[in-house]
């Protein structure tokens, strides 16, 4: 390709809109552009990448026995009410009606629809184990869509979905996709973790997720150095370490006067002692019902934990105006003593003694607070999000936090939509039994802007070598010097007669513009042409990721790039 033909609007200055680095960088190279929020148009370059991406796990896929179709990307209302989740999605899920008021949803995902067809045409044990997949277009209404291409409203994804007898075909479906998952990112050349999940609105018994680690990465993830443990906060056991020791139990309950300490620190602060000896007191609405979660004064409550042991479909923090009708006071204030709404407590609360807590009344608090004997919990419950220096829940061992980005999420669904959706087969016996399922996903538009989150510096992208748009770049130094252009073009069609990506880049700019959009767009490797290369009969070759640059002759280039892309 030649790049006076090819379309790369590249931008000198970073978009005001971009927030983080992929997304800075896929703008200003001219990968993407902006439709609207949460939307973006994959312009060549981008389109070049997200083919090699959907190569890899094309291959992989099918090694593993899957089989790609094709999906309907509107589903009927009906199908997502027979399993609940037209509710469970919410807002998030984008509606439309047709001319006849018959409602339909763009695909989120496509559980019901391939439950449905399969079971329409699989009626037998014969027919299964089944894998298909698809590549595809998903659609989720995003309350704010950011970040570029992590959290958009359209967004490509490769969903599979395996059909087995029974949970033990099940468990051999789920490892072949986590041995498939572990090939398609190390054939990506991306650093990443396997971690446990929370399955959230698709449901299921266990789920695994696959980060990309990247400092700026959504996520935080947990994991042990001494054994296989890593978890994402969401799903991260924590055990219950002991409190900082507090006075004894004997200690009658005081309310104190605390003018002004509005904050765990400043109430901390006030009675000389650590937050951990603060219980902090959340209020929050379950499906409107008011709730309390307590923890210690240093942690922060895992809303996910909290959802999944209430079992409500919407979960939020209450506001102050709630705050004052329940309990007659404001946030900062709050405690458990004395409340008539359910109170559920972290396992770290029960180790506590001699605590401080809100009185429920503005300025005034609560010491030698005792769980258990000044107020009582519906339910003991781990509620909080884990933190590097937690014990290991497998080894004991201290765990260390880094920060991912979620490319991939395999999930054990079990028969949650079959038995919703009555997919059914003959058993050997002549038995009818239920389908048991399990679903695969990867972002394949979020694993480009992954890959550039974990791979680039200053000057704009470095490509993992598998990913890149085209493999190399010719640069002849002044394009209006014939000798230099013609050994340019000579050398990018020899490159192209081996069967190389390369781009011949025979703009009229100064080298210096060539070699910015060089670096900023991550072309692996560089070949310039100028005044040594004629007087020498070698090139000057420069590797993205090194600063050195090389002489070479051109059976010493051709080897290099055998050896780099094997």
């Amino acid at each position: 390709m030649k790049a006076s033909e090819l379309f790369f609007p590249t931008l000198r200055e970073v978009p005001a809109e971009a927030e983080v680095v992929s997304h800075q960088l896929l703008l200003r190279a001219g990968f993407i552009r902006k439709a609207s929020g949460g939307v973006y148009s994959y312009l060549p370059l981008a389109q070049r990448v997200l083919k090699k991406i959907m190569q890899i796990v094309r291959e992989e896929m099918d090694r593993a026995g899957g089989q790609e179709l094709m999906l309907p990307i509107i589903q009927p209302r009906e199908l997502w009410e027979k399993t609940g989740r037209w509710d469970v999605y919410g807002d998030e899920m984008f509606r439309l009606q047709d001319r006849h008021k018959r409602y339909f949803a763009l695909g989120p995902t496509h559980e019901e629809i391939i439950t449905t067809l399969v079971n329409a045409d699989v009626h037998s044990y014969r027919g299964l184990p089944l894998m298909l997949y698809q590549i595809q277009n998903k659609y989720r209404d995003e309350i704010r869509p950011r970040f570029g291409l992590m959290r958009g409203r359209e967004f490509i994804m490769k969903d599979a979905y395996s059909f087995d007898v029974d949970y033990q075909g099940l468990d051999m479906s789920y490892q072949k996709m986590f041995e498939a998952y572990h090939q398609i990112f190390q054939r990506m050349e991306l650093k990443y973790r396997v971690v446990e999940a929370d399955s959230g609105a698709i449901g299921g018994s266990s789920s695994h997720e696959y980060m990309v680690l990247a400092d700026s990465g959504e996520a935080e993830v947990v994991y042990c150095e001494q054994c296989s443990y890593a978890a994402n906060v969401e799903k991260a056991e924590c055990s219950c370490q002991e409190a900082v020791p507090g006075q004894t139990d004997a200690l009658p309950l005081e309310k104190k006067h605390t003018p002004g300490q509005k904050t765990v620190e400043d109430v901390a602060a006030f009675f000389q002692r650590p937050t951990s000896q603060v219980i902090k007191t959340l209020l929050c609405l379950a499906d409107g019902q008011p709730v309390v979660a307590l923890l210690r004064g240093d942690r922060e409550l895992n809303v996910v934990k909290f959802q999944n042991l209430l079992g409500c479909l919407d979960l939020v923090m209450a506001d102050e105006k709630a705050a004052y009708e329940l309990f007659g006071a404001g946030f900062g204030s709050l405690g458990p003593i004395g409340l008539d709404i359910p109170i559920y407590g972290d396992l770290e609360i029960q180790a506590m003694s001699a605590a401080n807590c809100g009185a429920n009344q503005d300025d005034y608090h609560y010491i030698n607070v005792c769980p258990g004997r000044d107020f009582q919990v519906r339910q003991w419950n781990d509620l909080r999000n884990a933190v590097a220096g937690d014990p290991c829940p497998h080894c004991q061992n201290p765990l260390q936090l880094v920060r991912g980005i979620e490319v991939g999420h395999i999930f054990k669904l079990g028969d949650k939509y079959s038995r919703d959706l009555d997919a059914s087969f003959l058993d050997q016996n002549g038995q009818s039994q239920i389908m048991v399922m399990g679903c695969y996903g990867i972002g394949i538009s979020r694993t480009m802007a992954a890959a550039v989150e974990q791979n680039h510096d200053e000057q704009g992208i470095i490509w993992p070598l598998p990913l890149a748009p085209y493999q190399v770049i010719v640069i002849p130094v002044n394009s209006k010097k014939e000798d230099q252009m013609d050994l340019a073009r000579s050398i990018y069609e020899q490159l192209l007669a081996k069967g190389i990506e390369v781009i011949l880049d025979d703009r009229d700019e100064r080298a210096g513009v060539k070699f910015k959009d060089a670096d900023l767009i991550g072309i692996p490797l560089r070949i310039t042409v100028g005044p040594k290369a004629l007087q020498e009969n070698k090139v000057e070759v420069k590797k993205r990721w090194e600063k050195d640059i090389n002489m070479m002759g051109m059976e010493e280039v051709l080897n290099m790039i055998g050896e780099l892309w094997g």
